[in-house]
């Protein structure tokens, strides 16, 4: 039987398409070209010559972009650029396989930077902490002091100046006009009370009379009984070191120290260096050969040599040692509200180099932390910001070239103190 319906060998399917397909030929879009081989007949009557030469048919436009007469074949794209690096492409401008790029998680950005950024500073802090605890020279064992008067409220530093001259060059002693003598002594001694009435800090004259009690040497460990021998009182620490000096003033007062803290002479300058200098107001002309000491009333900013020929100045005061104590301070005062800004606090460049030039030259009990230093330091800035008292200790006159206390006056500032209750005693 024979698949081709209607049609047989031989017939003329010249007018037939199709399986056997009766009907008119399909349109154009589906005719096939075919190259004609061979002489191309003449154009008939009225017809125009082909363009491309003999035996050449002419090929399919691709002005429209889709080629084979511009109808449904294919589409290369190349007449609109969209293959590569276009919208829709698949280039490298174009999106991906899997389709456009998802938008930034900026709630997820900001989370992670947050997090980088409170990690840092924690880590800092911490690091910074170990740092200065570990300079801290804890070199005072008050575990050696004996029959200590009972811890009030509140809490008692002992801040004392010494002369020591530890660590200077020659060229640096004749700079800051501190002598060569060996040694060290108590240059100045103050009492800091802190505690929910305010601060108070008062100045204990390094000439005051004082009885040296019983002790046992912080070296060799030896009790010595007090015969009752009076000195001045910086002559306790030239004895036997700060825990003489601790034991005299609470055997002396009957208040008891927490914490005991040291500064020398180059330390004390190191830290006014350290800050860019502390501004005072020199309430009068002083010129002191011995410390150094020359300035003009009025305000003025003192670097570390001019702060320590300030502090350390008293044959030019009228009150010589009275007057030097309210100067030491006026100005330690004005240091600790220098240290506690925020441009210093703030500022790395300045903060670590005054923390260094501060810790390597403080002189510290076992038991003072850091906390209980910067404690110390913003009690200080209350003082000098008028929200704390300052006075000397209550003096009735001299004896034996002494400054003699005045027993009913320290007697009631001890008990305030002691009691955590508004000094209201007032010293010269």
């Amino acid at each position: 039987m024979n698949d081709w319906p209607q049609g047989r060998p031989g017939d003329d399917r010249a007018g037939r398409y199709g399986r056997g397909s009766a009907s008119a030929r399909p349109e154009s879009a589906r005719v096939m070209r075919q190259v004609r081989r061979g002489a191309v007949p003449p154009p008939g009557p009225g017809q125009a010559a082909p363009p491309y030469g003999g035996g050449v048919p002419q090929q399919p436009s691709y002005a429209d972009g889709r080629g084979h007469g511009g109808q449904d074949g294919y589409d290369s794209g190349y007449n609109t650029g969209q293959v590569y690096g276009s919208p829709g492409g698949r280039g490298p401008a174009g999106p991906g396989p899997g389709g456009a790029r998802p938008a930034p998680d900026w709630r997820r950005r900001i989370k992670w930077t947050a997090i980088t950024v409170v990690t840092a500073l924690v880590v800092t802090t911490v690091g910074t902490y170990f740092w200065a605890d570990s300079k801290l020279n804890r070199e005072v064992d008050l575990s050696k002091v004996i029959d200590r008067p009972e811890t009030g409220e509140g809490t008692n530093y002992l801040i004392v100046g010494s002369d020591s001259r530890e660590g200077m060059t020659k060229d640096q002693m004749k700079d800051l006009h501190t002598g060569n003598a060996e040694g060290k002594r108590t240059d100045s001694m103050m009492i800091l009370h802190t505690g929910d009435n305010g601060s108070t800090l008062v100045s204990l004259p390094r000439d005051s009379d004082v009885e040296i009690p019983s002790f046992v040497g912080s070296e060799s460990g030896k009790k010595y009984e007090g015969t009752g021998r009076h000195v001045k009182l910086n002559a306790a620490y030239a004895e036997d070191g700060p825990e003489l000096l601790v034991r005299t003033i609470e055997f002396n007062t009957g208040l008891h120290i927490d914490h005991y803290v040291e500064i020398g002479f180059a330390g004390f300058a190191n830290i006014v260096d350290a800050v860019g200098g502390v501004e005072i107001d020199i309430p009068q002309d002083i010129k002191d050969k011995k410390s150094g000491a020359d300035f003009k009333k009025g305000e003025q900013t003192l670097n570390g040599e001019e702060a320590l020929a300030f502090v350390r100045t008293r044959y030019a005061l009228p009150g010589s040692d009275l007057d030097r104590t309210k100067n030491q301070q006026k100005f330690l005062s004005a240091l600790a509200s220098q240290v506690a800004t925020p441009s210093t606090v703030l500022n790395p460049f300045k903060l670590y180099p005054t923390m260094g030039a501060g810790l390597d030259s403080l002189i510290v009990d076992k038991d003072m932390g850091l906390f209980d230093l910067a404690g110390m330091f913003w009690a200080m800035k209350s003082v000098s910001g008028g929200d704390g008292t300052s006075m000397n200790m209550p003096v009735s006159g001299s004896v034996g070239g002494n400054l003699k206390w005045d027993d009913a006056k320290v007697k009631k500032l001890v008990e305030q103190l002691r009691n955590d209750d508004k000094v209201t005693v007032s010293g010269d």
